[in-house]
């Protein structure tokens, strides 16, 4: 992926086995002992889909498998190398059909329960204290449909954050904060076409970290600006520590936020960086968005708190990983 960061990941791996499509379906069959008679036509329409570009048709279950074994084996077919499925789908996981989804989720979940366990009985106890806390935090998944650019793809996957002490802030550890910014990075790709960020900023110190993140794994380590919110009462003001990067003329700009409740910070920064930055294309990254009611599977994008907020700064699109409830969810550290 680091040298073929502009493909779709089953592509990528492709490329990195040195193989076209032709010769991509002639090793799937050599894998399956030539039971199949695999073409290069099919391997177009898999990679086709990755592009999500409403072409081809997604690769099942049992083909990710072989195609694995296949890419495994490197540009001359001697290697051996431990592909799993999912790393050939990873940036569009959400658009498998759900029973390639649960079967992905099993045999990972059983590979990593077949590798060694830590060295030290510590380290053990550890390892999985951190794993459960992460695993309880992180509910369901559904679809929710959001803004998003003209002919680009609007439905995006989130999961939910139950709150086991109703009306406490939610404490996320690491774990569940780097899962969600992985999901942002996944919805980014899935976005319908590429974004080519000029500028990554980040609201405060959380949002800050989530644009560092998102910079360096989605948008080729654009430049990153920050943007410090001081509360004064009911109003909002930007401090001087803020920091905005030089830009052409009529960039594209990412804005990176931790939650989204009630209050209108977001409508506050689109308006403060339309001044600064003339004709530029906002696009708006959340990691967690607040529902009106208890139940965090909303139906509806309008369904949730800052729906009206978030749609009145006129974002080009918009990123949500996670819903959750009132009070809201403390980022690692409690990041400000």
């Amino acid at each position: 992926m680091s040298q073929h960061r502009d493909l779709p990941t089953i592509q990528a791996f492709r490329y990195a086995a040195g193989l076209s499509q032709d010769q991509a379906a002639a090793r799937y069959n050599e894998v399956t002992d030539h039971q199949t008679s695999l073409g290069g036509t099919t391997i177009n329409a898999w990679e086709s889909w990755a592009r999500g570009r409403g072409a081809g048709s997604p690769p099942p279950f049992s083909s990710l498998m072989i195609l694995g074994v296949a890419y495994g084996r490197g540009p001359h077919g001697v290697a051996d190398e431990q592909l799993s499925p999912f790393d050939l789908i990873a940036d569009v996981y959400e658009r498998l059909p759900a029973e390639d989804q649960i079967a992905l989720k099993l045999f990972t979940a059983r590979r990593r329960d077949a590798q060694p366990t830590p060295s030290t009985p510590d380290e053990q106890v550890v390892t999985a204290a951190r794993d459960q806390r992460a695993l309880a935090l992180v509910g369901p998944e559904f679809d929710l449909l959001v803004p998003t650019v003209e002919y680009g793809n609007p439905q995006i996957h989130p999961f939910t954050l139950p709150n086991p002490q109703p009306y406490q802030l939610l404490d996320l550890p690491w774990e569940v904060f780097g899962y969600g910014v992985e999901r942002l990075g996944r919805q980014i790709k899935n976005l319908g076409r590429r974004l080519e960020a000029d500028i990554c900023f980040g609201i405060n110190e959380a949002g800050l970290v989530m644009a560092t993140f998102l910079a360096s794994a989605q948008f080729g380590r654009c430049p990153i600006g920050y943007l410090k919110c001081v509360k004064s009462r009911d109003e909002i003001a930007l401090d001087d520590a803020s920091f905005y990067p030089d830009a052409s003329e009529a960039p594209n700009i990412v804005v990176c936020d931790f939650e989204v409740k009630h209050a209108d910070v977001v409508g506050f920064i689109a308006r403060q960086l339309r001044v600064r930055y003339p004709n530029a294309r906002l696009y708006f990254a959340v990691f967690g968005a607040m529902t009106k009611d208890a139940d965090l599977k909303v139906g509806s994008f309008d369904d949730l708190t800052g729906a009206k907020i978030i749609r009145a700064a006129g974002f080009e699109a918009v990123f949500i990983a996670a819903t959750m409830s009132p009070p809201g969810i403390e980022p690692p550290l409690e990041l400000r």
